[in-house]
């Protein structure tokens, strides 16, 4: 038998490589800022043309490379930075693996010009595809001008994934925020095609913050700062009154690297919990500074997500440090020493009247006296509630519209009246997953757990049912047909709403403006990336207009939608719905769950939400014997 296993060519395996670190234009803009940044460099200048598809081009004033280093620089592997497996352990720099300059060069063609100060020239090398073109002495500025172009070209299902340029560039905007945020003594620019997005002088973190955000959050920052043995820890938090339900500002940094933590940030909200609206999100630029040695860094291709040695006691002494900020600038709840638990007196009243005394009779039943008038309960238009209107004679004819009344005059139990509707879609029930695949609703009888689940008895166990996102999908399926039938009216803002966004989500709503307008949003631009809503669909009256719109920016950014030309409406209808429906800590009547619980059930597929997360879960009862 001959031998099957073979090394893959290097050109192979940096494609490879390439798929991990450099997954869109941005990808690039990081790793090559990063790589100015160890450099040394002050004044960094990024130029996009065609949200890089057509060039990513990074200029630096750092300490360049010889012409054997920068030929070097394109090898996988080859760093700089670490020499030794346990220098992973002490990093001090933004890159150390070797990759990004290989993977980069894997995917696309490289021209680059760089410089050592003092040298007398420099060197100029291009690639094609991993392959070195040329290399030759040239006369060059100190630093280094590395271009790439034509992202993609030798991969061309990758560079068809790409999405619309807005898109593309707004992500290269939100990682060009990031990297200036945690680097604020460097100049930063940013010029995408041929015109100036960003340019910032070297500063303090505060005057950055205001720089990329707007001068509107400088009475709104509360400085944080400690120091011990384990971490230092500075930066800012957000008044709590300041708070958002979209669109916070949140940027954790450890040793001057951008991170994602969500133990951190569960221990910065739990400072705000009974500050701020559940549903709200505090602003927060915070920046730890830890031995490099405590910390790891290398998890992901990403470096965003890092491991903390200490991070149990890190949590206790971040918590101390924001709550010591809120409560020294009094943005907690002041306590009035001088009138809490006072009991309420009433003022006196010398020609008052005393009122006159009732006689009680303890026998007295209001049910068994004539009716004064006939009561009905009836569903609200929207179906959400039940209304009484009226007095009763007897307990039966009160509970009549409620219970659902059988044909022998008995009552069926709560939310009979769905019992012929569940049984008719037992079929849309069925996960193909599970071996039963039965969840047939024997009884309508729900009950609410947590104000967040809906359960519900079946004939194969018990069915749980995630309120919010079946209300998601309900929406969403509401919307998505008014949006492709052309229904979308406009609702006319009695005060316009002003929105201030950041330079990305602006530059994505100025590409999109005319799709929304089609939704029903009437925008106008007033700039220094602030909106107007003059409008807004009908279909999201009770919906503030600013979380909505904000929401829609936001999906268009994240989602992966599977056709281009679909995903505006189908985002829009889905970010409207997330905005719209009920959250997932909302107590709920029986008729409210009824009804929702029809209407899930009413879909083709009511199991999942159009993002794919569960909405149906059924617990067989088998699982539920075992228990016992």
């Amino acid at each position: 038998m001959s031998d099957i296993i073979r090394l893959l060519p290097d050109s192979v395996a940096n494609q490879i490589a390439a798929g991990e670190v450099i997954q869109r234009p941005a990808s690039v803009v990081k790793e090559l800022v990063e790589n100015a940044v160890d450099a040394g460099a002050t004044s960094i200048q990024v130029i996009i043309k065609d949200a890089g598809r057509t060039l990513v081009q990074v200029v630096d004033n750092g300490k360049g490379m010889s012409d054997t280093d920068a030929r070097m620089a394109f090898e996988r592997h080859a760093t700089s930075k670490i020499t030794q497996a346990d220098d992973l352990f002490s990093l001090h720099t933004m890159g150390f693996r070797g990759e990004a300059l290989a993977s980069i060069a894997a995917v696309a063609q490289i021209d680059m010009r760089t410089m050592v100060h003092g040298a007398d020239a420099g060197t100029r090398i291009q690639i094609n595809g991993s392959k070195v073109e040329s290399q030759i002495p040239e006369a060059c500025a100190p630093g280094t001008n590395i271009m790439v172009k034509n992202l993609f070209f030798n991969v061309p299902a990758r560079r068809k994934f790409l999405k619309k340029d807005s898109v593309e560039m707004a992500n290269i905007m939100r990682e060009f925020e990031r990297l200036a945020l945690v680097n604020p003594g460097l100049d930063f620019e940013l010029i995408n095609n041929d015109t100036p997005v960003h340019r910032m002088i070297g500063s303090s973190l505060k005057q950055r913050i205001l720089d990329l955000f707007g001068k509107g959050l400088d009475k709104q920052l509360l400085p944080i700062g400690t120091s011990t043995s384990l971490v230092s820890i500075d930066g800012f938090i957000g008044r709590p009154e300041h708070s958002r339900r979209r669109n916070a500002l949140q940027y954790l940094t450890v040793n001057g690297r951008h991170m994602r933590h969500p133990y951190f940030h569960k221990a910065i909200m739990s400072c705000y919990e009974p500050l701020i609206a559940a549903d709200s999100q505090p602003n927060y630029f915070i920046n730890f500074t830890v031995e490099p040695n405590s910390i790891d860094v290398n998890i992901h291709p990403t470096k965003n997500e890092i491991k903390f040695e200490n991070e149990a006691a890190i949590w206790q002494i971040l918590t101390a440090a924001v709550r010591e900020s809120l409560g020294r600038f009094n943005a907690g709840p002041g306590i009035d020493f001088e009138s809490t638990d006072a009991p309420e007196i009433p003022v006196f009243q010398p020609n008052a009247n005393a009122g006159h005394s009732v006689d009680f009779d303890p026998s007295y039943n209001p049910f068994r006296q004539n009716p004064v008038q006939a009561s009905s309960i009836s569903r609200s238009s929207s179906g959400n509630s039940l209304r009484s209107t009226g007095v009763t004679s007897d307990w039966e004819q009160l509970y009549e519209g409620f219970m659902g009344m059988s044909e022998t005059g008995s009552p069926e139990p709560v939310g009979g009246q769905f019992e012929s509707e569940i049984k008719s879609v037992e079929a849309k029930l069925i996960d193909d997953e599970s071996e039963s695949g039965n969840a047939l609703i024997d009884e309508a009888s729900t009950i609410q757990v947590n104000n967040k689940y809906i359960l519900a008895p079946t004939a194969s166990g018990v069915m749980v049912i995630d309120q919010h996102r079946a209300h998601v999908k309900v929406l969403y399926e509401q919307f998505l047909r008014q949006l492709g039938e052309g229904e979308a009216h406009s609702q006319r803002i009695m005060f316009p709403e002003a929105v201030r966004m950041t330079a990305s989500q602006s530059a994505l709503l100025t590409d999109y403006a005319e799709r929304l307008e089609e939704c029903g949003f009437e925008l106008s631009f007033l700039g220094d990336n602030t909106w107007s809503i003059t409008s807004q669909p009908s279909i999201l009256n009770g919906v503030k207009p600013q979380e909505a719109l904000v929401r829609i920016i936001d999906d268009m950014l994240n989602e992966k939608p599977e056709s281009q030309e679909e995903s505006p409406r189908h985002i829009i209808a889905l970010s409207m719905a997330r905005s719209a429906a009920i959250n997932g800590n909302r107590k709920l009547t029986a008729a409210e769950r009824d009804h929702l619980l029809g209407e899930l059930l009413k879909l083709p597929a009511p199991n999942y939400t159009p993002d794919g997360l569960s909405v149906i879960s059924v617990i067989p009862s088998g699982d539920l014997a075992s228990l016992f």
